[in-house]
């Protein structure tokens, strides 16, 4: 939310009330701004005002960041018609602009950033902050040299221009391997296997820049991002 803003879009945030509700409210006379009882819905309001909704007070939280244990079956959506989306997850009030900092597929499990600050998101994730995402993945056939290598030096994925960036290549046994990637193309560590041949048959998201799953975060739960983690 951006300030100023309308006494409405404010109130129908915060109170996650429909804006004709809202209107309708502010006619008869259940909001007041710095102690006067007001009726335009339009007047615009900043951070610093005190508004009431009937008699209660509306505090708006800044910006929230949340890290969360994602588990399979879950879209990284704000809605989705056929599946659960992580936003069910987060028992939060004011959720409405929040969104996923670096989606994850519906089967691919851990670490899932959950904020309302788009700057900070971009800073995160976009390509040319050079931020690596991490996962730990397990194929289908076993890991060769020559994929290994290819995958640390870039691959070309199907229906792209350019080779991947360089990857950060940790194998950790036949079958698996950490991957540390700094893009987010479309499925991408699932299409860079597929192009040395291989196939994921699970994923796992451990790390984002400096931020890593925290180990007491069973499947399915989450906690707010420290200070520290927010300033990476």
């Amino acid at each position: 939310m951006k300030f100023p803003c309308r006494l409405d879009k404010f109130i129908s945030h915060i109170a996650e009330l429909p804006r004709s509700k809202v209107k309708a409210g502010i006619k008869n006379g259940y909001a007041t701004v710095n102690g006067e009882r007001v009726k335009a819905f339009d007047l615009s309001i900043s951070q610093t005002d005190t508004v009431l909704w009937q008699g209660e007070p509306l505090v708006f939280l800044g910006k929230r960041y949340f890290m969360l244990n994602k588990p399979p079956g879950y879209v990284c959506a704000n809605k989705d018609d056929l599946h659960p989306t992580v936003f069910e997850l987060l028992d939060e009030p004011n959720m409405s602009d929040f969104h996923v900092a670096g989606r994850l597929d519906i089967d691919t499990t851990g670490l899932v950033l959950i904020t309302n600050d788009g700057d900070w998101s971009h800073k995160i994730t976009a390509p040319k902050h050079n931020k690596f995402k991490t996962y730990l993945v397990e194929t289908l056939q076993p890991l060769e040299q020559d994929a290994i290598k290819a995958l640390s030096e870039g691959v070309q994925l199907h229906n792209e221009k350019d080779l991947t960036r360089p990857a950060i290549v940790e194998p950790l046994a036949s079958y698996s391997l950490r991957l540390s990637i700094c893009e987010g193309k479309y499925h991408q560590v699932k299409r860079m296997l597929a192009a040395v041949g291989n196939k994921v048959v699970e994923l796992h998201r451990e790390k984002i820049a400096d931020i890593v799953l925290d180990s007491d975060l069973a499947s399915g739960e989450y906690r707010p991002l420290t200070k520290i983690e927010i300033n990476i």
